[in-house]
């Protein structure tokens, strides 16, 4: 029996509350829905018997990622929707050849979270019918109809030992190059034609400072508690454990959406998060923390203008005010995000639905398109998840394979077991999602 929509994601944190409640309201409606990771090992089922009407892409740019996340894993298949999880954007990144969708991946379906995104992409060469504003369905759940869906400060309290008299402060990061090596720079630099080495140099010394600033602050505030919430890509962080052993009432979390801590903290602080949408549709107060500034190469333009603590004293004096104006321009932000009385996973379903029955818009894997099949990636994605359900150690091998592809493989094994969800754990939150829809 064929499938209906095919949902592709990459990471959890980000994406796998979103999904699951497009994916709920899809299935209310009567369809047929999976998820898959972008390091699943590939599916026979999803190329024969199994083969989606509809993809949903986390990301579309170029014939790479077009060939890469839907030749490779369902073969061709011109209902393309991308949910374009990348889309608040520095100034440098919006006149990237990269971020802005080209060649046949134009011809997807793109969702825009407010108009400044679908102009944008429009601008860049894609389709006026090809770009369709929807909002943004993480925003959704700030919605009272949501309300019961997160747990409580209680709950939190008793998973993760927090102390439930202090003040919650909660730092959202993005210091994801901070500890890349330098081969992982100059791969992001050639994928994305941008300076990346320039990106993590500042993100190490603004990371360097920040916990030297909360260093000081937790010991002149023992009334607080510091949330630290690392980005999906960070981790491995030998100043974050020197952070845990020297104060107790200092944590690194990574479990959980942005949105669970964000509803439960009192004031929440980022370096340059595109979390800030989450933040002021919340209520909540926020501190932009950044001991240097940062060029509009790699800031997001909704932080254009921005009001930052740019020394300890100011950081501490907005900790201890009762007041915290909200940093940013607000009509800059909200025209990023086309917030509505009608929710986003309902806008983007009556749009799955609309390419479901329709013909499609336009055709990806038509002129233009060289379909290959990438024989090696599929089968180290077979070996990869071997080693991850053996747990095999592939240092153990590093003295025939070398150190540094050993090191690579290892990573890759961190990555694919931090990603993973299983079946389970998919239809459970779909159901759970479900008791929440209109």
């Amino acid at each position: 029996m064929a499938l209906d929509f095919l949902f592709l994601y990459e990471h959890i944190v980000r994406e796998f509350d979103n999904d699951a409640l497009i994916m709920a309201e899809l299935k209310r409606r009567g369809y047929s829905v999976e998820l898959m990771q972008l390091m699943d090992r590939k599916k026979l089922k999803y190329f024969t018997c199994k083969k989606p009407k509809v993809i949903v892409t986390s990301a579309m740019y170029d014939n790479e990622t077009l060939n890469s996340f839907v030749y490779n894993n369902v073969g061709k298949l011109d209902k393309v929707v991308n949910l374009h999880w990348e889309e608040v954007l520095s100034r440098e990144q919006e006149l990237s050849d990269f971020y802005n969708m080209k060649q046949n991946a134009a011809k997807c379906t793109h969702i825009c979270w407010g108009n400044e995104a679908r102009n944008r992409i429009i601008k860049g060469g894609v389709p006026e019918n090809n770009a369709v504003v929807t909002g943004a369905v993480q925003l959704d759940f700030v919605r009272n109809q949501f309300d019961g869906y997160y747990l409580t400060r209680d709950e939190l309290c008793r998973k993760y030992g927090l102390d439930n008299s202090k003040k919650w402060l909660l730092y959202i990061s993005s210091f994801s190059c901070a500890f890349m090596d330098d081969a992982e720079v100059a791969e992001l630099n050639a994928m994305t034609d941008l300076d990346f080495a320039g990106f993590k140099a500042v993100g190490a010394r603004s990371m360097t400072t920040t916990l030297e600033w909360f260093d000081r602050l937790l010991d002149e505030n023992p009334d607080c508690q510091l949330i630290y919430r690392p980005h999906p890509s960070e981790w491995q962080s030998p100043p974050l454990d020197e952070m845990k052993r020297k104060h107790s009432n200092f944590v690194v979390i990574s479990d959980y959406s942005v949105k669970q801590w964000v509803k439960c903290c009192d004031t929440v602080l980022t370096w340059m998060s595109t979390s800030l949408a989450e933040i002021y549709f919340s209520g909540k107060s926020c501190i932009v923390v950044r001991p240097e500034p940062l060029f509009d190469d790699y800031d997001p333009v909704i932080y254009e203008g921005v009001n930052a603590c740019d020394s300890y004293e100011k950081l501490d004096a907005a900790i201890r005010s009762d007041e915290i104006p909200f940093p940013t321009d607000i009509e800059m932000l909200k025209s990023h995000y086309d917030f509505t009385e009608q929710p986003a996973y309902m806008r983007i379903c009556d749009l799955l639905e609309q390419t479901y029955r329709e013909p499609p818009r336009d055709r990806p894997f038509g002129e233009g398109f060289k379909p290959h099949f990438n024989a090696l990636k599929f089968v180290v994605l077979i070996g990869l998840h071997i080693m991850d359900s053996l747990h095999i150690n592939p240092m153990w091998f590093k003295f025939l394979i070398g150190e540094n592809a050993a090191v690579k493989t290892q990573r890759l094994l961190g990555y694919i077991d931090k990603a993973r969800l299983s079946r389970k754990q998919i239809d459970d939150k779909i159901a759970e999602m479900s008791t929440y829809l209109n």
